[in-house]
């Protein structure tokens, strides 16, 4: 058992899993992704637990290399729009509260908020990768 078991407040303090299933908690600061990369070896075999509220377009496209991502709707209605080069751009809407989408290994996504959002996230996080754009995305593949 861990030596403060909580509760704790996923707005304000992660949840890093290791690929033992061993879990840590950290706060979220504004260096904090940097932080796991450096903590936690490039956060290899780890897995992010956290909670985001958003009312704008994510304004970034990300994608994760070493795993699915699983991603669940606490309030809101949103679109999650996921782009590989084999089946291109999906959009998929998410708006019942309880409802989740997985994020396939490998596969682009970038979320538009059709009103003031509230999703848990459970990503593994080595190797996550960043584009501005699609078209970044598209040249990059």
């Amino acid at each position: 058992m861990p030596a403060d078991p909580g509760p704790f407040d996923l707005d304000t303090m992660r949840l890093i899993m290791d690929p033992r299933g061993m879990t840590t908690t950290k706060p979220a600061t504004p260096a904090f992704y940097q932080e796991l990369d450096d903590e936690f070896d490039g956060f290899a075999g780890h897995t992010l637990i956290s909670r985001h509220e958003f009312e704008d377009d994510w304004g970034v496209w990300e994608m994760h290399p070493e795993g699915d991502e699983f991603v669940y709707l606490l309030s809101g209605d949103i679109d999650f729009v996921l782009w590989t080069a084999e089946t291109g751009e999906r959009t998929v809407r998410v708006h019942e509260p309880g409802s989740y989408i997985i994020v396939p290994k490998g596969a682009w996504h970038t979320a538009r908020p059709r009103t003031r959002t509230a999703m848990l996230f459970v990503t593994p996080g080595e190797g996550t990768r960043h584009a501005e754009t699609l078209e970044a995305v598209t040249r990059a593949t």
